[in-house]
């Protein structure tokens, strides 16, 4: 499976997942020559994309929630004729395409799971690592010389617990399950959350279901697609304007476009404009509108036939779909070897770990508009620090410094509300910034 070699410089790296940031570690290793074995459960590189995969969540009408131009690897713009906001089938041929036309497969063993992961010498900060795998032949281990972690962040369901969930005697669901909005047909369906699969479901869901309602414990900023019929975040991409500034004025402006979301029943957002992840659906708003979906309050407790809300009302549901996320999920690795923190591992720079120095977690990040180039540079700079340790030591020995001391700030002047959820979002300005200016070390 891996050479025996006593170097750590002899041994391959351990890649684990082909999805999108996969894909972009895949690239980056082998622009320069760096040996590396991938890993994929799947049958084939595209991540959840591939709706075909076990592991995907993705659902049949589920679109881009940004726009090609801005989500796209620099290196490998989509084609003229794929939309806009690209289905998940279109997501998928581009990265196949991408793989085909990288060789990004010759790497990989497909239909393998990563078992386990832990270093040989756990007090060594570069120790080689014991990678354990399982496929249809069975369970093996190689050494390798780290591991690079791409394994995604929306494969594991975040399931709320609920007082008298067990009474229910209707159905419920988590978002990571649906798949058509046939299973709604003629039923009282309640939608747990408003981000943005929460929405795209229920508004799937008002053509086939007998009543649509939908809890929330917060507000949200809600986007159009398209402003002067261009895709909205391709206004967006200028220089960028102090938080403060820009708040103001592009808070102003949205509202402008879509109105109050809370004369429809929705609750007024906290925080200024950015500072909680935006759902880019104002469909949502049109048919709440038409009395089509209706809000209510957060969750009290559940019912033998349905709900009680923190306000006192009620009401009767025959599914109820938790549209409430999705948490990190690296079952192969001890958390402390990522140091981890909370709710998710505490990173420099969400990328390395201070106990390894070849321990890298890609991906793991959350921005509106950073898009798979954001996490292609996040490859770039893993690719140059392991290159480093071979050919510019110094170089190595300086960034490893800096992921020891204090880390840079991500936030430009925002206050992300969502942190106890997503303690990995980051202002996307502010986080290319500091990568490119960490890439710098290597030149």
């Amino acid at each position: 499976m891996a050479p025996e070699g006593d170097a750590n410089n002899e041994l391959p790296w351990a890649l684990i997942g082909a999805g999108p940031t996969g894909l972009s570690a895949a690239r980056n290793l082998s622009r320069r020559g760096i040996d590396f074995v991938g890993f994929e459960i799947h049958s084939d590189v595209g991540g959840l994309w591939d709706i075909t995969s076990e592991k995907s969540t993705m659902y049949e009408s589920a679109h881009l929630i940004s726009s090609k131009t801005t989500t796209a690897y620099d290196e490998f713009p989509m084609r003229d004729e794929v939309a806009d906001f690209p289905s998940h089938w279109e997501m998928n041929t581009y990265f196949k395409d991408y793989a085909d036309t990288f060789d990004l497969r010759r790497n990989y063993r497909f239909g393998t799971e990563v078992i386990g992961a832990e270093p040989e010498d756990p007090d060594s900060e570069d120790s080689a690592w014991k990678v354990t795998i399982r496929s249809e032949d069975g369970e093996e281990s190689g050494r390798y010389a780290g591991v690079i972690i791409a394994n995604g962040i929306l494969s594991e369901p975040s399931i709320p617990t609920f007082e008298g969930e067990d009474e229910f005697e209707g159905e419920v669901l988590h978002t990571a399950s649906y798949k058509r909005p046939d299973i709604f047909r003629d039923k009282k369906v309640l939608i747990v959350g408003c981000g943005n699969s929460g929405c795209d479901i229920a508004v799937d869901a008002v053509h086939y279901a007998e009543s649509i309602e939908m809890s929330l414990r917060s507000g949200y900023w809600f986007f159009p697609k398209y402003i002067f019929g261009r895709p909205s975040d391709t206004l967006n991409e200028g220089k960028a304007l102090p938080a403060f500034l820009k708040t103001r004025i592009d808070g102003k402006f949205i509202k402008f476009l879509t109105g109050d979301p809370a004369r429809l029943g929705f609750p007024k957002p906290e925080g200024r404009i950015y500072e909680t992840h935006p759902v880019m659906n104002t469909q949502v708003l049109y048919h709440a509108g038409h009395g089509d979906i209706h809000v209510r309050r957060n969750i009290k407790r559940f019912t033998k036939t349905g709900v009680e809300f923190v306000d006192e009302s009620s009401g009767n549901y025959d599914l109820v779909m938790l549209a409430t996320g999705y948490k990190l999920h690296y079952p192969f690795i001890d958390p402390e070897h990522l140091n981890w923190r909370g709710n998710s591992p505490d990173l420099y720079l969400n990328i390395f770990t201070p106990k390894h120095r070849n321990v890298f977690v890609l991906g793991m990040v959350e921005a509106t508009g950073l898009g798979w180039q954001g996490r292609y540079n996040q490859a770039h700079l893993v690719s140059e620090f392991i290159e480093a340790g071979e050919r510019k030591p110094a170089r190595a020995e300086e960034m490893w410094r800096l992921v020891q001391g204090p880390k840079p700030d991500l936030f430009a002047g925002y206050n992300y509300r969502q942190l106890d959820r997503l303690p990995f979002y980051v202002n996307k300005d502010a986080y290319r910034a500091e990568i490119h200016r960490h890439l710098k070390i290597f030149e």
